[in-house]
Order: C-alpha cells, then sequence, then structure tokens
C-alpha cells in the first residue's frame, strides 16, 4: 500500500462555525464549489494531496468524526485488511474513487480510497 494523503471529516451541527474558522481564524481557502445539497467546506493543503472537510449534519450524514486514507490502489488495500482480520465494508464508488469503510479497534471511523480509472 502506498499512503498519497490523509483526510480529516467532521460532521457536526456547527459547521458554519467551524468554517468561520478555518476560513477567517485561520486563513486556510474552501476549495468546495457544489453548494447544491451540502453546506460545508473542504481545506486542502497546498499539493491538494491531504484535506479537512467539514459538513453539516443530516439524515444522509450523521455526526461524527472520520479519518480518511488516501491510498494508490483501495481494492489491494481492502484484500489485504480482509486477509489480516479486517472488515472492510464496500466498495462505494462515489466522487470519482472506490471507497471502503473500517473501524479501527478503538472505534475510530475510517475510510481508505483510491481514484477510479
Amino acid at each position: 500500500m502506498k499512503l498519497l494523503g490523509l483526510r480529516f471529516c467532521s460532521v457536526n451541527d456547527k459547521v458554519e462555525q467551524d468554517m468561520e474558522f478555518f476560513e477567517k481564524g485561520l486563513g486556510l481557502k474552501n476549495t468546495f464549489t457544489d453548494h447544491d445539497d451540502y453546506v460545508g467546506g473542504i481545506f486542502p493543503t497546498a499539493d491538494q494531496g491531504s484535506w479537512v472537510e467539514v459538513w453539516q449534519a443530516s439524515e444522509q450524514m450523521p455526526v461524527g468524526i472520520m479519518l480518511q486514507l488516501v491510498v494508490d490502489d483501495a481494492d489491494q488495500v481492502a484484500a489485504q485488511a480482509k486477509a489480516n482480520g479486517v472488515e472492510a465494508h464496500g466498495p462505494v464508488d462515489a466522487h470519482g474513487e472506490r471507497i471502503y469503510y473500517i473501524k479501527s479497534p478503538s472505534g475510530l471511523s475510517m475510510s481508505f480510497q483510491s481514484k477510479l480509472e
């Protein structure tokens, strides 16, 4: 597995305060432009390999925190995880990525994903 980037995602009921914190408080640029159904933001690193996401909680997106691992081949990571007893759910193809969902032993919600060809 080649780890290409990390993403931290927070879904909460105070997303507007979070966005103001990141945009005004820290001076980060929100690159999320598709505001049709979602209220939130994406704040990437300079190389856009990693970022912080904040989203408004909804029925489709419950309150929570997720660590997302951007990898070179999500299917290969899923096969390795399953061979080592890690329960990986998916795949889900969305937003140009193949995504699997897992939980760490401590209960941290996680995903790993790679770009679709």
